[in-house]
């Protein structure tokens, strides 16, 4: 075995869908920034900047000084989402990454449509079904591409976990155990009046937040949708009276496999993901953040090997993949009527915790 995986993961961090040589790219997909929070100027920032297929080129805020900032600092045309909007400075980026608070990604996809611009909109794709529903018509009714940003498709790892799935590495997959915890108000914000805790904004906290990461990576990894689902939220904190602090959720797939996930925005750091087959089993730990390095462990056979990999930026593949596919005229993936999917899902989790039932996610 370890001579099979030292030869399999030879190429851990090759780019499947490159088609394209990026040095051969002398115009960037050029990319308005809709949202300047710290996700965006930390992680997607860098990540467009670190892309060879994309650059920043527009940005845009509710908070000025945050335009004013980042326009200053990285020399981009800051203007406010009135202008925005209103297409100003359409003629300055050829895309968008939508990154504001859940409620507000319809509003900025639909001037962005509007415009003729292609979109990569943040996860979940909108605060509720219905606004996503009307968020993927306005972009077909468009003919933009729109991707949504599961930025786990694209990390390599999850990628070769994909890969030895396909080639029944572990044989049958009967379970998958994951898990995604943090502590919020410590890590991202102290502020008790963000937008998370919202729900008119966020449409929830934990699951909508968090539990979008082990539901659609699942979902991604074993290429079927879950069929029923039971729910359960939980809140202890006066912080999290409006919203869920926690929350759990098992899925059934058609095929007989069950999924428990669990997530919280009010715990130990850590995530982790767990799939096992009636051959082996591949663990992915820590799984989902993007601040960390992981490692991946396969079991098979009663031996277990670590894979350690040099990591990635993954908000850096994320953008390389979306401008690559936008330059070389390629469709896009995953796109709004995958990410619906996970907004039903989202919405029969809470139903059910609502109800004490299972409950039928919707087609």
């Amino acid at each position: 075995m370890d001579v099979s995986l030292g030869t399999y993961f030879d190429e851990f961090t090759h780019r499947d869908w490159q088609t394209r040589d990026p040095e051969s790219v002398s115009e960037p997909v050029r990319l308005a920034l809709i949202g300047l929070g710290w996700f965006t100027r930390g992680w997607a920032l860098p990540g467009i900047q670190r892309s060879a297929f994309t650059e920043a080129a527009v940005a845009t805020d509710v908070d000025a000084d945050a335009v004013d900032a980042v326009a200053s600092e990285h020399d981009l045309t800051g203007v406010t989402p009135e202008a925005f909007r209103n297409g100003d400075v359409a003629d300055e980026y050829d895309a968008v990454y939508v990154a504001t608070p859940n409620a507000t990604h319809l509003e900025y996809v639909e001037a962005a449509a509007e415009q003729g611009k292609a979109v990569l909109c943040e996860k979940p794709m909108e605060a509720t079904l219905d606004r996503a529903e009307r968020l993927v018509d306005v972009c077909e009714a468009r003919d933009v591409p729109l991707m949504v940003g599961y930025r786990m498709q694209t990390d390599p790892a999850v990628r070769r976990v994909k890969e030895l799935l396909a080639e029944e590495f572990v044989g049958d997959v009967v379970h998958v155990h994951a898990s995604m915890s943090q502590t919020m108000l410590g890590e991202l914000s102290e502020a008790t009046d963000q937008w998370r805790l919202d729900p008119a904004l966020s449409g929830g906290c934990a699951l909508m937040d968090l539990g979008v990461y082990p539901l659609n990576t699942t979902r991604f990894l074993l290429e079927s949708d879950p069929e029923r689902v039971t729910g359960h939220t939980r809140s202890v904190h006066e912080a999290f009276d409006a919203v869920d602090e926690h929350a759990s959720f098992d899925m059934r797939f058609s095929d007989g496999v069950q999924a428990h996930c669990t997530v919280s925005q009010n715990a130990q750091h850590a995530s982790r993901l767990e799939l096992t087959g009636t051959e082996g089993q591949l663990i992915l730990d820590p799984a989902f953040y993007e601040r960390e390095a992981r490692e991946l462990r396969v079991v098979r056979d009663g031996v277990e090997a670590d894979v350690a990999f040099d990591p990635v930026h993954q908000l850096e593949e994320e953008f390389a993949y979306f401008g690559h596919h936008l330059l070389t005229d390629t469709p896009v993936y995953p796109d709004g009527e995958h990410a619906l999917v996970d907004m039903r899902v989202l919405d029969a989790v809470y139903e059910s915790a609502e109800t004490g039932r299972p409950v039928g996610v919707a087609e």
